[in-house]
């Protein structure tokens, strides 16, 4: 009696375990699908950017994003100087290093190197800024809920 006691608590402990490895691999794979698709979006920011397509970028936002911007001001992103058009690049290069997944929440932190246009502010110069945008998943779409942005200052 009590060898098949410890036969079915070995069983158990084995269907326990390999239930908690396949549920971590399960994981692993979301999380990997989840990290390319909000790199995709990430690019996709920068390439409306330079093509000035603030339309195409703002069907990433959410109505209620807000942003921190490199100007000390923290404004709703539809109605900051992106959307305004009165900050433009020429060359805007974005480098995600880290990529947290909280379930439909989504951190991604980096750095990025710009070079504003026209009568933007800092025209012409290249700027170092650090990065972090936050991203959620609503109704089965990703979208920019926050970002905040701030320059390098130089040493």
């Amino acid at each position: 009696m009590k060898h098949l006691f410890y036969s079915v608590a070995a069983l158990i402990f084995h269907v326990l375990l390999t239930t908690a490895v396949v549920a971590q691999n399960t994981a692993s794979a979301t999380n990997e699908t989840i990290e390319k698709e909000i790199r995709k979006l990430e690019q996709e920011q920068v390439d409306y950017l330079l093509r000035d397509d603030v339309d195409a970028m703002q069907k990433h936002w959410d109505a209620d994003c807000m942003v921190n911007n490199p100007f000390n001001q923290i404004v709703k992103i539809s109605q900051g100087p992106i959307r305004q058009g009165s900050l433009t690049y020429t060359s805007f290069v974005r480098e995600v290093q880290k990529v947290l997944i909280h379930g439909n929440t989504v951190l991604v932190m980096g750095a990025e190197t710009v070079v504003p246009k026209g009568n933007s502010p800092d025209a012409g110069k290249t700027i170092q800024r650090r990065f972090t945008n936050v991203w959620m998943k609503k109704t089965d779409k990703w979208l920019m809920v926050g970002r905040h942005a701030n320059v390098v200052c130089e040493k």
